[in-house]
């Protein structure tokens, strides 16, 4: 995991996406938030999250940033890219963040609530 200070995930988190300022309540409320060490380039990201994107879609749900977000990867083509996540206190809410190799500066994030689960149609009386 790397180690970023609180204040300064907060301030990174801009208006790069829709996503950011979401983002950036969560961890003002006291949310959780890991970034890890691997670096990966931005341009599979954005492969993986294009398809999220469709799949989002066929289920009914949207996720804050998503299209913004693979935009902003896709720009970033072959640089290599961070990933991290924040978790609202009541972990309602989750948010997907890369940043910069030097972990200084947030490209994009994407999320928000969490979809709820498919619910099975209620038993009906015979």
């Amino acid at each position: 995991m790397r180690s970023i200070p609180r204040e300064e995930l907060i301030a990174m988190l801009g208006e790069q996406t829709p996503a950011c300022g979401p983002a950036r309540d969560a961890l003002l409320a006291g949310g959780a938030f890991d970034v890890w060490d691997g670096l990966v380039p931005a341009s599979r990201h954005a492969g993986v999250f294009a398809i999220r994107i469709r799949t989002a879609a066929r289920r009914g749900h949207t996720v804050g940033g998503l299209a913004a977000s693979v935009d902003i990867l896709r720009q970033a083509g072959d640089e290599r890219v961070l990933t991290g996540f924040i978790h609202s206190v009541d972990r309602s809410s989750v948010f997907t963040i890369f940043l910069n190799s030097p972990a200084t500066e947030v490209l994009a994030c994407a999320g928000g609530l969490r979809p709820q689960p498919l619910q099975p149609p209620a038993d009906t009386p015979e």
